[in-house]
């Protein structure tokens, strides 16, 4: 093969190259930002992800277990690894996060955007929340509200309506 010819093959395989090596620099807030997600649904903290973009299987991996307060009623918890299958504006067969109501810890198995709001199911009940609390990614332990002081709780706004599938 001549020197001419071997270039142009290295040029026109030169955008995979880069294309490849651009995937393993980019975080997990970035790639769940290319299927229409805000980055605040993952807390900070995540150290390295696996995705398989033929199927949309994830994995998002903490050093550790993860909690913290969004609003007085709710507690959010992250296990160390969180998986699911994940496309544009939906995140489903989530597991590894969970929610407190009232007294009792729920799995959220599914996420969905619909507009301006993200829809979160525990499968029985869902709960819709506007998409602007989801821009900044709460910290383990004091959620939005880090600082040198006591933390305190912040509120998020919800949507008034709640579904059930019961």
């Amino acid at each position: 093969m001549s020197l001419p010819a071997i270039l142009a093959v290295l040029l026109l395989l030169s955008p995979f190259s880069l294309s490849d090596a651009d995937d393993d620099t980019r975080s997990a807030y970035d790639v769940i930002q290319d299927f229409n997600f805000p980055m605040g649904i993952l807390p900070k903290g995540v150290t390295g992800y696996d995705l398989d973009r033929s199927n949309g299987k994830f994995a998002a991996y903490f050093d550790g277990a993860c909690s913290f307060s969004l609003e007085g009623s709710y507690q959010l918890k992250y296990k160390s690894t969180i998986t699911g299958t994940i496309s544009n504006n939906r995140l489903k067969d989530l597991t590894g996060v969970s929610v407190k109501v009232l007294f009792l810890w729920l799995n959220i198995v599914e996420v969905s955007r619909s507009g301006d709001d993200l829809d979160f199911s525990v499968g029985i009940a869902s709960a819709s929340f506007p998409i602007d609390n989801f821009y900044e990614c709460p910290q383990c332990g004091c959620g939005l509200n880090c600082s040198p002081a006591p933390p305190q709780v912040r509120k998020i706004k919800m949507k008034k309506s709640l579904v059930s599938s019961i």
